[in-house]
């Protein structure tokens, strides 16, 4: 790449703001794909012909959208490196399409299940890019603040979306809800999409500007996706460990996705009072991550983390604890807050120590472990609630996930961006 082209592609993001705001409307898209569904299927579930204690069959369509979103975000990491974020991107929305039209024509809950397979793909795709694109646009002392931008309007879409379809489904119905609404956004990610570039300029220029040895770069080259993978996953102590801690708090929001709306089912709340509370609790995290990110950039990656996992576990024993609808806001507040903690700072502690060249590869392998957690939390949480025919203890199940992995992290993962550095590095753009 020559000179030229790599001040073109400077980055930071005030110099990119355009092609960043761009990123950050689409990832609101991609909150809202997944968030409409979140509140209304499982309270509406019977309409599909679930039982009401079929636990574990009820969280199959959670099983297939984690198995599915865990193997193509690590799909979707490499194939971004070769072919480019943005055609990825596009695949992701056309896999969206069938997700609103199987749910409206579903004759039963297998329907629901082939169409959180779309989701997978579609979620796998579309989220991996738009966070990954924000990162290449970042400089390195922003990265941070990046994901917590990203995550924070996808999470603060996915409350808005269950909040509203909620209201929406009751008068309308849940089928007829979710097609409109599901088409319209996808309809308009696909016209955003037409603006966007491409980011993998960015990451070119990037590495160009480190001026890596030519052993370096054969190195970095040669390195299959495979032994990535392996690397990250198990040989390498922080990159274990963080994604373990991806898996954790994924069995934590699968328990609230699939769960927590059939618990406040039993205990007498409508469609709407249990939108209120997956929606505080998913906008709570939405919004927390516009300052915890940033904060991590300052402080460190580690002190948010470990607060996160305390916060998170201590707000799923109290909803086990509390038997009330403001009480159980304020425990979904405390567990939002938990997530905008750790949330964004587990990723963006990986994006500390992965080479520019490797970035997607070793993302997208942290986002497998992290989002297979939908299928282990699904798979775990809907046999510990079928054997005991009760949700109680699943939740119980979960807070204690919680809190032995963030003393996981605690034990073994240094800091990943001292404050020294983060004090002494510039402020571009």
């Amino acid at each position: 790449m020559s000179s030229e082209e790599t001040t073109t592609y400077t980055r930071g993001i005030g110099v990119n703001r355009g092609q960043f705001l761009l990123q950050t409307v689409q990832v609101f898209f991609v909150g809202l794909i997944i968030g409409m569904e979140r509140n209304v299927l499982p309270a509406m579930s019977h309409r599909f012909g679930v039982d009401s204690h079929a636990f574990l069959f009820l969280a199959s369509f959670v099983i297939s959208f984690g198995l599915v979103k865990g193997a193509l975000n690590f799909v979707a990491g490499g194939l971004s490196d070769r072919i480019g974020r943005r055609r990825v991107l596009f695949l992701g929305w056309l896999a969206g399409i069938p997700i609103p039209l199987m749910i409206f024509f579903a004759p039963n809950w297998w329907w629901i299940i082939g169409a959180n397979v779309f989701l997978g793909v579609n979620q796998a795709f579309t989220w991996t890019m738009t966070v990954t694109s924000q990162i290449d646009l970042a400089d390195n002392h922003q990265r941070g603040l990046a994901v917590g931008i990203n995550e924070a309007v996808g999470y603060i879409a996915v409350g808005l979306a269950g909040l509203a379809t909620g209201y929406l489904a009751v008068v309308y119905g849940p089928r007829w809800t979710l097609l409109a609404f599901g088409l319209v956004v996808i309809a308009l990610a696909l016209l955003l999409l037409l603006r966007i570039q491409d980011t993998i300029h960015w990451v070119r220029a990037e590495h160009a500007q480190r001026q890596p040895s030519a052993e370096t770069r054969k190195t970095a080259s040669q390195v299959s996706t495979w032994a990535t993978f392996l690397h990250v996953s198990f040989r390498d102590a922080t990159y274990r460990a963080l994604c373990q801690g991806g898996v954790a708090n994924k069995i934590a929001d699968t328990l609230v996705w699939v769960l927590f709306p059939v618990f406040f089912r039993f205990h007498g709340l409508s469609v709407v009072q249990i939108g209120w509370i997956t929606g505080v609790y998913a906008m709570v995290w939405g919004l927390g991550q516009f300052g915890t990110g940033h904060l991590a950039d300052r402080i460190g990656r580690r002190p948010p983390i470990l607060a996160g996992f305390a916060l998170l576990a201590a707000g799923l024993a109290g909803t086990a604890l509390v038997g009330h609808f403001t009480a159980w806001i304020a425990t979904a507040a405390v567990m939002g807050l938990g997530m905008a903690l750790l949330y964004p700072n587990l990723i963006a502690a990986m994006s500390d120590v992965a080479p520019p060249l490797e970035r997607g590869r070793i993302l997208g392998t942290y986002r497998y472990w992290r989002d297979t957690g939908y299928a282990i939390g699904g798979l775990v949480l809907g046999v510990v609630a079928q054997w005991s025919d009760k949700i109680l203890p699943a939740i119980w199940f979960t807070a204690g996930i919680v809190a032995f992995s963030g003393l996981w992290i605690a034990l073994s993962v240094q800091e990943t961006h001292p404050r020294t550095h983060a004090a002494s590095t510039g402020v571009s753009g």
